[in-house]
């Protein structure tokens, strides 16, 4: 493999991704794919649909090496057939693609939520434990129907390297998303009887585990966590926030009616989400990839509610 590798990230204006591509155009030829620009991004992105049919064409022209694949959709929405059209279509295109320009290495970032929200889940998840993604989150169905493909390919075309990276809840000091959501409510809701426990992966270990992995062209599956987890009343105590605990029957009844009504767009499938979140053991990632996270789940929540406290002071003296 040449010195001065050739890198296509797609979904590369994201938050991962223009944060990857930063760190490796230090020293590497960096390509990025999305379909918008950022205008934080050190290397060049082109607007392009990861479904193109001229992808492939693309890559080859650039001499790709090695192939970051990121974008998907991480806000299911209530069109199913296009979120699948992105995550798992989409996805098959980008590995074909790679394969017809001859491209080295693959890595792709799918989710603890591969795993599923199953009430015999292991305690610890590790890689071995089976992918059960469930169909009613269309997410974690996604990832399940990706990961199952590209077990395939590695059977069929073992010459594309494969790196599969399963991150836990991806947290920095500005994150916002569908998860962190939860924490900025008022009151902190739980369900009675289950601990739902979170496991949170710094954004700037992601980062750099991302890079490493393509730097040295690593192959394998990890799970990205941060040590320990972090229940919801140990959020909530750390937030300073006071806890709901109602029983799952009242919840599941709520969310029923909730959907019925249209006041929200999420149904009673959610209650696996809060009674039966996947904990992800990292010990491959520190003995066999070789990368101990910077910081343990507690050390990068801490992280996020400082500075979400400086943003409230911020804005009560506005």
């Amino acid at each position: 493999m040449s010195a001065v590798k050739r890198i296509l990230i797609t979904g590369a204006a994201g938050y991962i991704g223009h944060q990857v591509g930063n760190a490796l155009a230090e020293q590497h030829r960096v390509f990025g794919c999305d379909i918008r620009e950022n205008p934080n991004a050190r290397f060049d992105i082109k607007i392009l649909d990861i479904c193109d049919a001229g992808l492939a064409d693309w890559m080859r022209r650039q001499k790709i090496t090695h192939v970051i694949h990121l974008a998907s959709v991480l806000d299911a929405s209530d069109d199913r057939e296009r979120d699948y059209r992105i995550d798992v279509s989409g996805t098959k295109n980008v590995v074909e693609a790679a394969l017809a320009a001859g491209v080295e290495h693959l890595t792709v970032t799918s989710s603890g939520a591969a795993y599923g929200y199953h009430p015999d889940n292991a305690p610890w998840l590790c890689e071995q434990d089976p992918i059960r993604g469930n169909y009613e989150f269309a997410y974690s169905w996604h990832k399940r129907l990706v990961e199952e493909m590209l077990a395939d390919y590695r059977r069929e075309k073992p010459q594309l390297q494969q790196l599969i990276l399963r991150p836990g809840t991806v947290l920095g000091r500005d994150t916002r998303n569908l998860i962190t959501n939860l924490f900025l409510k008022k009151r902190i809701l739980t369900i009675r009887g289950a601990d739902s426990p979170f496991v949170f992966i710094w954004d700037q270990d992601v980062v750099n585990i991302i890079r490493d992995g393509v730097v040295h062209s690593k192959t394998g599956i990890y799970n990205l966590a941060g040590d320990g987890a972090l229940t919801l009343r140990d959020i909530a105590q750390r937030l300073r926030k006071p806890v709901i605990s109602l029983p799952v029957g009242l919840v599941t009844a709520a969310l029923w009616l909730g959907k019925r009504l249209s006041v929200t767009r999420y149904g009673p499938e959610q209650v696996k989400f809060l009674r039966y979140r996947p904990v992800l053991a990292n010990n491959a990632l520190k003995e066999q990839f070789g990368y101990t996270p910077e910081k343990t789940s507690d050390e990068v929540f801490q992280l996020f509610a400082q500075h979400l406290g400086e943003d409230n002071a911020r804005g009560a003296q506005s």
